[in-house]
């Protein structure tokens, strides 16, 4: 199924005309505002550390670490680009697994003892390429995320899966071959990887991060603990179990690495997974009853924010004032976490209008503001809206949908966005991200992640054909 391509749409008035067809309400302006009253521009002062302006870098990771969890030149590279944006919010730079068997893939970054002098490294880069191009880092606020990866742990080899779940699920096991035999992890399991959790926050504090944030998002461990449900023990059942380990890995925290800031990147709902279905179109799973979604209404395909507002609650209990908010998970849903125009290898096509997924994200992030005005939300999922995305992030800012913007896929083709914006440039057209999902294509076929349709360096590798080889067989 084929959808009007954003770009096309050349006037203010056409994408008005274009929302209120697909029944949608974006904040869009009429034109960026510059200056001392311009919403991207304000500061966020806060007794934590001011954050300069209302951009934020969202942790992507590149597939491009060392064997042993160091970054690589190309790690280097995307750092700096994110010292080079302009924004003021680095949530985290890519997420760095805490320990071995919670990597996302061989080459994730790995915050351990031995690579402590690397990672300071690569942190003080970002921060050596931001003062040299804006002039100062005082009000810049950069975090590290910390996770690890549950069911989609693979960190020993590129094509094989080694997961370590929390609970079975009835969809996902069968597709990503977690039979009866695949470890659960214990409650003295968790219980030791809280401990671990707790350790790596000392390294980030050491390391002079400013905050860490306690991934619970798209499917990784963190997040599925949030929807076990039926799991039995401690860690599952009740709202209090299910938001058991979040709870004493802060408690641990703020026992050993006192004013480190703790944020929290959510997937705030979460529907059934999809497949690919006729012509390839993405269909859900039977989700009639569907019992697995955090922030969902049990029919697998509507939300209900009841949870969600709860640990909202419990999060400005344990002194967390930040979340980073998405949704589902790229690996069995990526429609309703970042809205593309063309699916990555392992993917579908888009079942729904990709504006529409936007806008849900959109909204339910207010929804949550709304409640807890008081909490800073960064919000996600405003790369599709491509030459659209800076008017209607001002909408959002001064509505007050959101506290901040981030951007993902689009820094990775276009790192100055922040820096164009902010100074009333006009945006650079040829390296806005058209959603082509070769940033996703790559590492899924054992490749390092870039935007290899755009970014002039990418483009040079040899990864560019190997995609463009591989995208021509499916």
């Amino acid at each position: 199924m084929k959808y009007p391509r954003l770009a096309r749409l050349k006037t203010k008035s056409a994408f008005d005309e274009y929302l209120q067809g697909l029944g949608l309400h974006l904040p869009c302006e009429e034109k960026i505002e510059t200056g001392p009253s311009s919403p991207w521009g304000k500061p966020l002062v806060r007794k934590q550390g001011t954050i300069g302006n209302r951009f934020c870098i969202l942790p992507m990771e590149g597939w491009d670490g060392t064997k042993d969890g160091n970054p690589t030149e190309l790690t280097k590279r995307r750092w700096g680009n994110f010292g080079l944006s302009g924004a003021k919010l680095v949530w985290g730079g890519e997420a760095v697994a805490v320990r071995h068997d919670g990597r996302a893939n061989p080459n994730q970054l790995l915050l351990i003892e031995e690579n402590l002098a690397e990672l300071e490294g690569l942190h003080r880069h970002l921060l050596q390429t931001h003062q040299e191009r804006f002039g100062t880092t005082e009000d810049l606020y950069v975090g590290l995320q910390l996770t690890h990866s549950g069911r989609f742990a693979r960190p020993n080899q590129k094509a094989l899966l080694e997961p370590r779940t929390v609970y079975r699920h009835p969809y996902l096991d069968p597709r990503f071959g977690v039979d009866a035999n695949s470890a659960l992890l214990s409650d003295d399991e968790l219980s030791r990887l809280i401990d671990d959790f707790v350790k790596a926050a000392v390294y980030a504090k050491e390391l002079g991060f400013a905050f860490v944030d306690i991934k619970h998002c798209h499917g990784y461990l963190g997040h599925e603990l949030l929807s076990g449900f039926d799991r039995p023990g401690k860690f599952g059942g009740s709202f209090e179990n299910r938001t058991r380990f979040l709870q004493e890995i802060v408690a641990g925290i703020q026992a050993e690495a006192p004013g480190l800031e703790v944020g929290v990147r959510l997937s705030i709902f979460d529907f059934v997974p999809y497949r690919g279905g006729e012509q390839g179109v993405g269909e859900p799973e039977d989700g009639t009853n569907y019992a697995y979604a955090f922030g969902g209404d049990h029919t697998g395909q509507g939300i209900d924010l009841h949870e969600p507002h709860q640990l909202m609650e419990l999060m400005k209990s344990l002194g967390i004032q930040m979340v980073c908010t998405t949704a589902g998970s790229p690996y069995y849903n990526p429609h309703i976490q970042r809205p593309a125009s063309y699916p990555p290898s392992d993917g579908y096509q888009p079942p729904e209008d990709p504006t529409v997924g936007v806008a849900r994200q959109i909204q339910a992030t207010s929804q949550l503001k709304q409640a807890h005005p008081e909490m800073i939300f960064v919000g996600s999922g405003y790369s599709y809206l491509q030459e659209w995305l800076p008017l209607v992030g001002q909408g959002v800012l001064r509505e007050e949908m959101a506290d901040l913007v981030g951007l993902g896929r689009m820094v990775l083709s276009y790192p100055e966005l922040p820096a164009d914006v902010l100074a009333d440039q006009v945006m650079k057209r040829n390296r806005i991200c058209r959603t082509f999902s070769d940033c996703t294509t790559g590492p899924r076929n054992g490749m390092v992640s870039g935007c290899f349709p755009i970014d002039p360096f990418y483009k040079k590798r040899p990864e560019r054909e190997q995609i463009a080889a591989l995208k021509k067989t499916l």
